[in-house]
């Protein structure tokens, strides 16, 4: 590893105008390649205290052993640089993009005698137009199997052209008209090149007016009389309006721009594009690629618009680009377009109305198209396989862990805390197996606490099972309290509770601790007993009929915590504590993707294109999902709550039916007991229940108009809390 102070520049040396620079390794070969409006300014940031440097860059110049740069004269220049330099070299900590998959593109020969119109993948070729990309070839296909009929441009391949050339008979598209068949000389080569003209103005989008051409001309011609000539301009009409309703309006007529939407995480990103021309979506491609470089969504954009429009000229270059941030010198980035394209582009951020809108879908398929890279490779067994492999390699396990657990906390400002566990086995979701937990143990918000108590109740219930099913030698059930987690309960039969994330109740033939609890419908076993003391648990765990556990059953060979250091920490703890030693717990840290083991100072990197990593992440995201979820529909549920929920056997049609009899609680708090009596399906008995849990609830909190200071009446009585 390099000192960056072995080959800093002295003071004085760099100048302060702008320019591109390198970083070569000892190898002389180029690892990096950036640009500065101030050279001087940006290269002193790569030469400071290395703990205060982002731990990408500090790789970067650590692995340099050289720099070098090049003074330009403007910011435009410097851009065009950087760019030629990134392809030329193609440094290993500069972000470069991918395409996901070899789009097809509709193309035209323009180079060639009689142009041609085919599909084309791969890169550009000089003279050819290029329309797209498109998602599939046959859609290609199906656009000019229509279009063909109005504009018959030569599609065959120069075999099978050369071929009729000689036997001056033209091929089957020919006979049908969908080809002006140069083959034979029907038509001259101008005459040809201008069809292919035309085919190529209506695919830029200039659509409008060529549609009302053929329309004056089919009325003309019905005018004269030429009734067969108007209905084959009708068809040729019809036949272009299908081909423009493959591809919906999605902005104003004449609209010509490209869509750039960003995915990213700490070590990927995601990037799509959409095409639109003449206001309809004409193409969408997409590109992934690794944040090896200490980048923003900014600089994101910036490579985003270097790699799609450094080999572009001309109209391939639209009028506008839509972006969700701009560069970091945007007048300059706007200056390079429009000196490709010969005249001005627009460069923005969509702030309102039908491109705001646009831009908002484009966005959601750039989140899909990262979480389907992430995702698609869980698919592969052979690939699931190295991904076990290399977590085990990484963490020093003696096997692969086919049982993956990972935990994750959440919470609103510290309301509503709840938990999630969710479970890989074989590097794939068993969503059967996903359990949530409320925290129970306090009040507040304290994330390492909440995983040490989660973790704890987890396997304490592990640890009941398994006495329970006598994977180990039961000893004589003591009389009083018994510390966890050798406490003896009872196998409880009966309806399964309602309520998730609680603790669960182990084996029979036991005694019950005196602070052991039942549920309120449950019985015991019949050779089960209660120790002195004992009450119900609402929270008791239900058990399937033919006695085998119904979930905390099976041990886990990993437990992943989402968080650093702390929350590992704590979870190791609460194992301890049960006495649990041949589980192994990590953690996985969001900011950088480290992951963290028990007592060790330094974290585990793995590599960015480890597929262990794919495969934590992937674990852990879920688990964040899923406790999210949760923790929403608990905020939901206790903002929609209401006096009436504290009603026994009140349902939720006979609530309704109340508050559509009065108006409103507050109509319903005012009421008497035989006004309540006349609601349909309320009796006497209910009514009084309903009239004492109104007079007993508190008084919810006034709600307040912020611009006049008023306090708003409650007409419909919902609580506020």
């Amino acid at each position: 590893m390099a000192d960056p102070s072995s080959y800093r520049p002295k003071p004085g040396q760099i100048p302060d105008s702008p320019g591109v620079y390198k970083f070569r390794d000892e190898h002389r070969r180029v690892i990096y390649v950036g640009k500065a409006k101030n050279l001087r300014q940006r290269l002193a940031n790569y030469f400071q205290d290395l703990a205060a440097l982002h731990p990408r860059t500090r790789t970067m110049v650590t692995t340099a052993a050289s720099v070098e740069w090049t003074v330009v004269s403007t910011e435009v220049e410097a851009l065009q640089l950087e760019y030629s330099w990134i392809k030329e070299f193609d440094p290993r900590f500069n972000v470069k993009y991918r395409d996901d998959k070899s789009y097809p593109y509709l193309a035209v020969t323009l180079n060639e005698e009689f142009p041609r119109v085919q599909v084309m993948r791969g890169a550009k070729k000089k003279g050819v137009r290029y329309f797209g990309p498109y998602g599939h070839a046959w859609a290609i296909r199906e656009t000019v199997d229509l279009m063909l009929r109005v504009f018959p441009v030569r599609t065959c391949s120069a075999g099978v052209f050369k071929n009729a050339a000689r036997t001056g008979r033209p091929c089957l598209l020919g006979y049908i008209g969908k080809c002006s068949a140069p083959c034979v000389g029907r038509v001259t080569p101008e005459e040809h090149r201008e069809l292919a003209g035309d085919f190529c103005d209506f695919m830029a989008g200039r659509t409008g007016a060529y549609i009302r051409r053929l329309e004056k001309d089919m009325m003309a011609a019905a005018e004269e009389m030429e009734y067969e000539r108007a209905a084959r301009l009708r068809d040729d009409v019809e036949a272009l309006k299908r081909a423009m309703e493959k591809s919906a309006v999605v902005l104003a007529d004449a609209t010509d721009a490209d869509l750039i939407a960003v995915a990213e995480d700490e070590l990927e990103a995601a990037v799509q594009i959409f095409h639109v021309r003449g206001g309809r979506v004409r193409g969408q491609r997409g590109w992934v690629t690794d944040k090896v470089e200490n980048v923003d969504t900014s600089g994101l954009v910036e490579h985003a618009l270097q790699q799609l429009y450094g080999e572009e000229t001309g109209d391939s270059v639209p009028k506008e680009v839509l972006v969700p941030a701009l560069p970091e010198d945007p007048d300059a980035v706007s200056q390079w377009l429009a000196d490709r394209r010969g005249s001005h582009v627009s460069l923005r951020i969509p702030q309102r109305g039908d491109k705001k809108d646009l831009m908002a879908t484009v966005q959601r398929n750039a989140q899909q198209a990262l979480g389907l890279h992430k995702t698609k490779r869980a698919s592969d067994l052979t690939t699931r396989s190295r991904a076990l492999e290399e977590i085990a390699g990484a963490l020093g396990l003696d096997t692969a862990p086919l049982r993956i657990e990972c935990f994750d906390i959440s919470h609103l400002q510290g309301d509503d805390v709840v938990a999630s566990m969710v479970v890989f086995e074989d590097g794939l979701a068993r969503k059967s197996e996903y359990r949530r937990f409320q925290i129970k143990g306090f009040e507040g918000q304290d994330d390492v606490r909440s995983m040490h108590e989660v973790i704890g109740r987890r396997f304490k219930r592990y640890l009941q099972e398994k006495e329970r099913t006598g994977e180990w030698e039961e000893t004589p059930a003591p009389t009083g309290p018994v510390p966890a987690p050798q406490t003896a309960l009872a196998v409880l039969t009966g309806p399964a509770a309602p309520a998730v994330g609680v603790d669960t109740v182990p084996g029979a033939g036991t005694t019950l601790a005196p602070d052991a609890t039942l549920a309120p419908d449950a019985t015991l076993a019949p050779d089960a007993t209660l120790a002195p003391d004992a009450t119900p648990d609402p929270d008791a765990e239900p058990r399937e009929d033919d006695g085998r556990p119904k979930r905390f059953a099976y041990p886990p060979q990993l437990v992943v915590v989402d968080g650093g250091q702390p929350q590992v920490a704590a979870a190791k703890r609460a194992l301890d504590e049960l006495g649990i030693d041949d589980i192994a717990v990590c953690g996985l840290a969001k900011r950088l993707e480290e992951v963290w083991l028990p007592e060790d100072d330094d974290p585990v990197v793995l590599p960015r294109s480890s597929e262990g990593l794919y495969l934590l992440q992937r674990v852990r995201d879920e688990a964040h999902r899923f406790a999210i979820t949760y923790q929403r529909a608990k905020r939901a549920k206790r903002i929609r709550s209401s006096p009436l929920d504290a009603v026994a056997g009140l349902g939720e049609t006979r609530k309704q039916a109340l508050i559509k009899h009065f108006g409103s609680v507050k109509k319903l708090k005012q009421a008497t007991i035989d006004e309540i009596c006349e609601v349909p399906g309320i009796g006497r008995r209910t009514a009084e229940s309903v009239a004492v849990a109104l007079a007993s609830a508190a008084p919810a909190t006034p709600a307040v108009n912020t611009a006049t200071g008023e306090i708003i009446e409650d007409d419909d009585g919902g609580s506020t809390t």
